[in-house]
């Protein structure tokens, strides 16, 4: 079993635990109200994404999401959450020091040995979610649960939904597509964003991400028999017939979109070994971007 397989299976666990230990961050997480920006790189920055909407849209402030090399320093905030699982990313450091005596700053790491403790304000280690591979999969979505949960929106049929998507089979078929699409709404585009990041670094797959409405604005030209498209979360009315009327397969969940999530990151296991590559060896990639001035 590779070493992104292992991980991707305890993430019922992990979220079960990030969920008891949410009450004690309390003070270190965003208070209603508070304005805040959420910021991380590659997978983090997409979980940055989903945690955005979902705080937004449950009335807790007006919460954007920035890859942390992208962060408007004209903007004023409360707080700026920081999502790094390395604690060593550069361009989170370098945001977190520029940030220093002016803005709150909370980090949610996975590694307590790094950098990132002294230069943030607030820290959540979640070491127990920390990860051997390249590939991110249980620290993204562990954070996203303490968030999640911070917010008093998990429930324990999230943890089950998981638990349901490790042991379901894959649709009959998915594994000879060539062309991955996956869709979200709201939150959900940030997990469709992390659905297609998986499948190309794991199996070097032509995947690409919309929000679902944006689907029809161009994008759905591609879709043919040897095609997916996988909805995260709710679709909207008449786009699965749309897709189906075009020969691509179509696929929804009726799980948790989180959930879902490690479905896709599965299906990014699955297509890997179907072509022989090591997905704990992911092409041109490291497990921290760390950029020498």
């Amino acid at each position: 079993m590779t070493h992104v397989e292992d991980e991707l299976i305890s993430q019922p666990e992990c979220w079960a635990r990030a969920v008891a230990e949410a009450p004690g961050h309390r003070r270190t997480l965003p208070g209603r109200g508070e304005r805040v920006a959420i910021v991380g790189c590659g997978t983090s920055y997409f979980m940055a994404q989903a945690a955005a909407a979902l705080r937004e849209g449950a009335g807790g402030g007006e919460t954007d999401a920035f890859a942390a090399s992208e962060f408007p320093h004209g903007r004023s905030y409360d707080r700026v959450i920081a999502l790094t699982r390395s604690g060593t990313t550069t361009e989170v450091l370098g945001l977190l020091e520029q940030l220093k005596g002016r803005t709150r700053t909370t980090a949610v790491t996975a590694d307590p040995d790094t950098p990132v403790m002294s230069a943030a304000d607030d820290v959540v280690v979640l070491d127990f979610a920390d990860e051997r591979s390249v590939v991110q999969t249980r620290f993204a979505t562990t954070a996203l649960t303490l968030l999640r949960a911070h917010l008093g929106l998990h429930t324990d049929a999230v943890v089950a939904d998981a638990r349901t998507a490790l042991s379901a089979p894959l649709p009959e078929g998915l594994l000879d597509r060539t062309q991955f699409t996956f869709l979200g709404r709201g939150w959900t585009v940030g997990l469709a964003n992390e659905a297609a990041l998986k499948m190309r670094e794991a199996s070097l797959s032509w995947t690409e991400a919309y929000p679902a409405t944006e689907y029809r604005h161009g994008p759905i030209s591609i879709t043919t028999h040897s095609t997916a498209t996988w909805m995260l979360g709710p679709a909207p009315e008449g786009l699965a017939d749309q897709v189906r009327a075009t020969g691509g397969m179509w696929i929804e969940g009726g799980l948790d979109p989180l959930a879902d999530l490690v479905r896709a990151q599965r299906l990014a296991v699955a297509v890997a070994a179907a072509r022989g590559l090591d997905p704990d060896r992911p092409r041109h990639l490291t497990r921290s971007v760390i950029l020498t001035p």
